[in-house]
């Protein structure tokens, strides 16, 4: 059986209203219905103004927020923290970062090509 190692709710976001114009004339004009909510512990921003209302916009953005490439990584991070297979993980991202692992390219004459030391 599974359980829950941690759960991620609006606490842990700072959530900003803003007036979102467009669609949905002088109600979105008047009103602040758009949302931006910011996940503190990875950076990660959702942001909507899809809709008229403020709380399926607050809805939205979290759910942008959470499938944000930001999120996912610390979430993935976050879990093997918890479950104590962060070295693991940082030993591989390790092994990813050997040189020989890495393509470093220079932007030279409009075109990217392979850093050389020799010619810088």
């Amino acid at each position: 059986m599974r359980s829950k190692l941690f759960s991620v709710t609006l606490d842990d976001c700072d959530v900003q209203t803003f007036r979102a114009g467009g669609k949905g004339g002088q109600h979105q004009n008047k009103t602040e219905t758009g949302v931006r909510v910011k996940h503190r512990a990875s950076g990660a921003v959702g942001e909507s103004r899809d809709h008229r209302s403020q709380y399926m916009n607050k809805r939205e953005a979290f759910i942008r927020m959470a499938n944000s490439p930001e999120f996912k990584r610390w979430h993935r991070l976050e879990v093997a923290r918890r479950m104590g297979r962060l070295a693991e993980i940082e030993r591989e991202v390790d092994q990813a970062m050997q040189p020989g692992n890495l393509r470093i390219e220079v932007q030279r004459e409009g075109r990217w090509v392979p850093y050389d030391d020799a010619s810088v």
